[in-house]
């Protein structure tokens, strides 16, 4: 079973925020014993806001995401995590250079579609939304694995 579940993209303002508020949220409408989602970001820069658009889609969703504040993954973070999960497969090496012991706890979050989530950062709305889109369902997916 898992306790923690760390979710980690490039900057920690994107994906992995919106995947760790999807998280909870699914998990919270679920009534499912609690599990900490936390999220990070392997070059974030400490204390960005998250992606306005991202915010955005967020609150559509009636989902509150200003009082984010990106952080830089760090060893203790990985090592203590349960499960990190990633949307692009070469963050499961680069967390591994980071963190050698984490072998065989980092996933692709799109593991059981066998599908990565790309990097809206910069695009137009419809990048974001395709992305948010596949978030939520890759992170259902994930709930119906662990719940």
């Amino acid at each position: 079973m898992f306790g923690s579940v760390l979710i980690v993209c490039h900057a920690n303002i994107c994906r992995s925020p919106a995947a760790e508020m999807l998280f909870r949220a699914h998990l919270d409408k679920r009534g499912a014993r609690p599990i900490e989602f936390r999220s990070a970001g392997l070059y974030a820069q400490e204390g960005e806001d998250i992606d306005p658009t991202m915010q955005r889609l967020l609150a559509e969703q009636g989902l509150e995401a200003s009082g984010h504040r990106s952080r830089r993954l760090d060893r203790r973070m990985a090592r203590d995590a349960d499960l990190i999960l990633v949307p692009e497969r070469k963050q499961i090496d680069a967390i591994a250079r980071l963190a050698p012991t984490t072998r065989g706890k980092v996933h692709l979050l799109g593991k059981w579609e066998d599908s990565e989530v790309a990097d809206p950062y910069g695009g137009h709305e419809a990048a974001y939304r395709e992305s948010f889109g596949l978030i939520e369902r890759l992170v259902l997916g994930w709930l119906n694995k662990i719940c």
